[in-house]
């Protein structure tokens, strides 16, 4: 949409980002992370298609692994019980091979986003702990033994515990019980046994969560399940987690003697509804205007609070590079950010690291340079 010419003065004298100049840069991101850990994003399916030339762009310029925003869960790889769809995944693969990408599965089993046959009967019944172990098996080893050899790692069970530290009351977890998580684990493994293997949850920094995850790492573990790493959401606001609580955990999951990711990374500068709204993708609230202020642009003091939370992060990530194996950005730009939906339709949000017109944000450059600074002071 063409902005009027006085109208788009007006906006950038009242310093609106959106009219900004374009920050270019001729490096890269996974060049400048070489050595550190993997940089990755979430692709669509525009991008698996080929449709979104702009963003492949992005994708190949800045960064070495990739996952898939939706196309690899389970509803979406087997919507009817048996019928399986790997158009997407197969072309997301194929991609990443051409591309030289470190190739990640997410997510196995998942409580959302799952299709409900998998928990019901013909008659629409709930399903034995039998019938369900089976419907799990079934789908892990399909999966996983397609795509064996070329994804790197997968995320198999994803956000089973709750803040508190209990166990997230899932189908899977009243159905099959706290087995259901070895269960997953142990399919992935017979499907792949070169594969690594991932717990992936959100809000990781809540001192419940970080300690029931633990307790669940630390019983497989004892049990002799094969689980090679966690992968902590940083589904990220502007007040929560504090940085030191997020450091808390990291450091105690690689203490655990796991790699830890960073995974599905996004910071959203946007007011929330509730307080401890979290990342639960099931929550959905009636559009409010004043929840959604930035509709023409962001203003430069919440541009540079935004760039200043994300080069927080950045230097944690750095500063603990010999315990991070990836971290994963939750999309390539603003525009495609599942947060503008998310937990209220329609508002406008700016929580990556490249904006609308695909252009690098000055963060890119930002982190590039802590980069450099750590890799010559490390010399």
């Amino acid at each position: 949409m063409k902005i009027p010419f006085m109208i788009a003065s007006m906006a950038c004298a009242l310093a609106i980002t959106a009219c900004t100049p374009k920050q270019q840069t001729s490096e890269s991101l996974k060049d400048a992370l070489a050595g550190k850990f993997f940089i990755g994003t979430a692709m669509n399916a525009p991008q698996i298609e080929g449709t979104d030339t702009a963003a492949i762009g992005v994708i190949t310029q800045h960064f070495n692994a990739i996952v898939a925003e939706n196309c690899m869960k389970s509803e979406e790889l087997q919507p009817e019980q048996g019928k399986f769809d790997f158009t997407l995944a197969d072309k997301m693969i194929e991609f990443g091979m051409q591309n030289n990408m470190h190739i990640i599965g997410h997510t196995l089993i998942w409580h959302s986003q799952a299709p409900k046959w998998f928990f019901t009967d013909a008659q629409g019944n709930e399903v034995s702990r039998d019938t369900l172990i089976e419907r799990m098996r079934t789908h892990i080893h399909t999966v996983v033994t397609r795509y064996k050899g070329r994804v790197k790692g997968w995320d198999v069970v994803n956000e089973a515990i709750e803040d508190d530290g209990s166990w997230r009351q899932s189908k899977f977890y009243k159905i099959v019980g706290e087995d259901f998580v070895r269960l997953a684990f142990e399919f992935a493994h017979e499907a792949d046994p070169d594969a690594e293997l991932y717990y992936n949850d959100y809000s990781m920094a809540h001192e419940g969560r970080r300690q029931g995850v633990i307790n669940m790492v630390k019983s497989l573990q004892q049990q002799g399940v094969k689980i090679h790493g966690i992968g902590m959401q940083g589904h990220m606001s502007m007040q929560f987690p504090e940085v030191s609580e997020f450091e808390k955990s990291l450091v105690a999951f690689a203490n655990l003697g796991v790699k830890v990711m960073i995974t599905e990374l996004d910071v959203s500068i946007l007011p929330s509804p509730r307080r401890d709204v979290g990342a639960d993708v099931a929550l959905n609230y009636d559009y409010q205007k004043e929840m959604n202020p930035y509709t023409e642009g962001l203003p430069d003091s919440i541009s540079s609070a935004l760039h200043q939370r994300y080069l927080d992060f950045f230097k944690l990530f750095i500063k603990h590079h010999d315990k991070i194996n990836r971290v994963t950005l939750w999309g390539v730009h603003d525009g495609q950010s599942w947060k503008n939906d998310w937990p209220m339709r329609g508002r406008t949000d700016y929580p990556l690291i490249f904006d609308r017109n695909y252009e690098p944000k000055p963060i890119v450059a930002a982190i590039i340079e802590e980069a450099k600074k750590a890799a010559s002071t490390e010399k």
